[in-house]
C-alpha cells in the first residue's frame, strides 16, 4: 500500500510543480534540548494552479478511490488513508525538510538525556461533537496506539512512552522508556480521536474529530461522505463545503470521471493510463517524490525460499526498469533499495545492487539445486497492481519460476500482511522509508526486525535496527547503522524492492491548494475550486 509525504509533488512537462518532502535534514529526536517548535511555513500551490485573487469559497471535492475506506484499519496504515487528516489533526506536520511545524502541538521541548518531551497543546480546539480537545486525547491517542488490536505500525515507537504527567489541560509530558529518534514520525502518523468514540470509528459509524471535515455517512463500497467543520479551529477554513470519496476501481470509469469532470482529484490512476490524461487540456499530473515502492515479498518460511541465495536469484531475475517504463508509466525510481534519495539512507550503490541479469539469476538457482519451481504470488486486484504483478511473472518465467497469480482485495491483502498469512510470494507496496529510517525497520510490516510478514528472523538484524532506532539520527555512527540495515536487506533478500514511487497525483486545473502529509493524509485546508 502506498504511502506518501506532507506536502506538495513534483508536476510534469506543462504542469507545474509541487515538490515533496526529503531532501533536507531529518530531526535528530534524541538529546535535543530547547523550543523545537515553529511557525508554521506557507503551504505550496498545487501543481497547474495559476495565481487568483483569492481562494473561492464553496463547492464539492469529489475524490476518485479505486479501494474502499476501511474502518476496521483507521489506525494503520492502508492503501487508502485519505480521509485521516480530513476528520481528524495530528499533533504535528512535517515541512518539506522534514521539520515539524505545529498542529495540535503548538511546541515542545525535548530533556537534555532525550528521555522526556514535553509538549504545548493548541487551545480553543474542539471535537465536531463540541467536546474540547486536552490533554487526555493525546494520552488516549497514543495508549491506542500500544493496543495490539490497532494494528498501527509505529505502535513499537507508541510503547517507547511509558509515562505521562499532566501540566493542566494543554501542557503534557511524555517520558520514554529509552530515546528513540522517530518520536516526530509518529506524531505525524499518529491521527486524534476521540476517546469516547472510538469503537464507533473502527465499525465505521461515528468518525469524530477536530479536523475542517466531518463525517457524514460511509456507504461500503461506494464511498465517505463529509462536510465543511464550520467551527474549525483554522480561522475561514477550510474553503470548501464538502468532499466525497468515491470508489471506482475499474480503470476506463476512473478514467472517464476524471475526463468529464465528474472527479477532481485521484490518486489511484494505474501507470498505463496517466499517459491517456496527460494531454487534457483540463487536467494536471504531478508526482510526489516520496518513499513509496512497489516490491516482491518472499516467505522465508516456504521452501526453498528458505534459502538466501533463491531469494537473490528471483532479486536478479526482475526486470526493475522496465516495470519502471512500460508499467508504471515512467514515474518513480527502480531500486533494489526502499531508500528515496531523499532519505540519508540513500546510495546509488545500493540502489543498483541488483541489475536486471536472468543469467546470474539461473546460476544461482541451478547452484542451489534448482532449475524450475512452481509457487504462487498474491496481489492487489486492482488494475495497477494487477500489472505489476503480471510483470514479475514474466520475468520469473525467464529465469525458471512460474508463478500463478492469487488476486485479492485489498482489505484482505492488508490483513494478510499484517497476519503474516501471505503465500511464498506476494507483490504490494510499501512506505516508510520517506521519515526517519529507523521507522522502516521498526515500524513497516515488510520490514519490522521483530515481526515481518516474511517471517525473516535475524539476531543481527534485530541488534542493528534497536541501535539504529535509538541513537541519534546524524552522525557517523547513524550512517553506519543505516549501511548495516541496507546490507541485510540485500544480503537476506526477504523483500525485493523493485520502483521507488510516490503518490501520483492526477486532479483538475482548477483544483487548488491540495498537499498530502508523508503519510498519505490529505490534506484539504487551503483547497479551493477556482469558478
Amino acid at each position: 500500500m502506498t504511502e506518501l509525504y506532507p506536502t506538495t509533488p513534483t508536476a510534469l512537462s506543462r504542469r507545474t510543480t509541487l515538490r515533496a518532502a526529503g531532501g533536507g535534514t531529518l530531526l535528530l529526536g534524541l538529546g535535543l534540548a530547547g523550543c523545537r517548535s515553529a511557525v508554521a511555513e506557507g503551504e505550496s500551490e498545487q501543481p497547474g494552479a495559476k495565481a487568483t485573487a483569492a481562494p473561492r469559497r464553496g463547492g464539492t471535492l469529489t475524490v476518485a478511490v479505486n479501494s474502499d475506506f476501511t474502518p476496521s484499519l483507521l489506525f494503520a496504515q492502508s492503501g487508502q488513508s485519505l480521509q485521516q487528516r480530513l476528520v481528524y489533526n495530528t499533533l504535528v506536520r512535517y515541512d518539506d525538510r522534514l521539520k515539524p511545524q505545529p498542529e495540535l502541538a503548538t511546541s515542545w521541548e525535548y530533556a537534555q538525556d532525550g528521555r522526556s518531551l514535553t509538549l504545548k497543546l493548541r487551545t480553543g480546539v474542539t471535537y465536531h461533537d463540541g467536546r474540547p480537545f486536552t490533554a487526555d486525547d493525546v494520552i488516549f491517542a497514543v495508549k491506542n496506539l500500544q493496543n495490539p488490536l490497532r494494528a498501527a505500525q509505529l505502535r513499537a515507537t507508541a510503547a517507547a512512552i511509558t509515562g505521562f504527567e499532566k501540566r493542566g489541560d494543554h501542557e503534557l509530558v511524555l517520558k520514554l522508556a529509552h530515546p528513540v529518534n522517530n518520536l516526530f514520525d509518529l506524531f505525524e502518523f499518529m491521527i486524534i480521536t476521540d476517546r469516547h468514540s472510538v469503537e464507533d470509528a473502527v465499525a465505521g459509524r461515528k468518525l469524530n474529530g477536530t479536523g475542517p471535515f466531518k463525517f457524514t455517512n460511509w456507504s461500503p463500497g461506494t464511498g465517505l461522505s463529509l462536510t465543511r467543520n464550520e467551527k474549525y479551529w483554522q480561522p475561514d477554513r477550510p474553503y470548501l463545503d464538502a468532499v466525497e470519496f468515491r470508489v471506482i476501481a475499474q480503470a476506463d470509469a476512473l478514467l472517464s470521471s476524471l475526463r468529464t469532470g465528474q472527479t477532481q482529484l485521484s490518486y489511484g490512476v494505474p501507470g498505463r493510463n496517466l499517459a491517456v490524461l496527460a494531454a487534457h487540456p483540463d487536467l494536471v499530473i504531478s508526482e510526489y517524490s516520496t518513499g513509496g515502492a512497489h516490491y516482491l515479498g518472499v516467505n522465508t518460511t516456504v521452501a526453498p525460499l528458505n534459502d538466501k541465495t533463491v531469494r537473490q536469484a528471483l532479486a536478479w531475475g526482475i526486470d526493475r526498469e522496465r516495470i519502471l517504463k512500460q508499467v508504471l508509466g515512467g514515474y518513480g525510481l527502480a531500486s533494489a533499495t526502499p531508500w528515496p534519495k531523499s532519505s540519508p539512507a540513500f546510495s546509488e550503490a545500493a540502489r543498483t545492487h541488483y541489475t536486471y541479469d536472468p543469467g546470474k539469476a539461473r546460476e544461482l538457482l541451478k547452484s542451489a539445486g534448482h532449475t524450475r519451481l512452481d509457487l504462487p504470488l498474491l496481489h492487489i486486484n486492482l488494475p495497477g497492481d494487477t500489472a505489476v504483478a503480471e510483470a514479475v511473472q514474466y520475468d520469473l518465467k525467464q529465469i525458471g519460476v512460474h508463478v500463478t497469480l492469487e488476486p485479492t482485495d485489498p482489505a484482505t491483502a492488508q490483513k494478510n500482511l499484517i497476519s503474516q498469512s501471505m503465500p511464498a510470494l506476494w507483490t504490494m507496496s510499501h512506505s516508510f522509508a520517506q521519515v526517519q529510517p529507523s521507522t522502516l525497520a521498526v515500524s513497516a510490516y515488510p520490514f519490522n526486525e521483530a515481526k515481518n510478514t516474511s517471517r525473516f528472523r535475524s539476531a543481527h538484524y534485530t541488534e542493528v535496527v534497536r541501535e539504529a532506532w535509538t541513537t541519534p539520527g546524524a552522525g557517523a555512527r547513524a550512517n553506519a547503522l543505516r549501511q548495516q540495515i541496507t546490507d541485510t536487506l540485500l544480503d537476506e533478500a526477504f523483500i525485493i524492492d523493485l520502483v521507488i514511487r510516490g503518490s501520483v497525483q492526477v486532479a483538475a486545473e482548477k483544483l487548488h491548494g491540495v498537499t498530502l502529509n508523508k503519510f498519505s493524509y490529505l490534506n484539504l485546508d487551503n483547497a479551493y475550486l477556482a469558478g
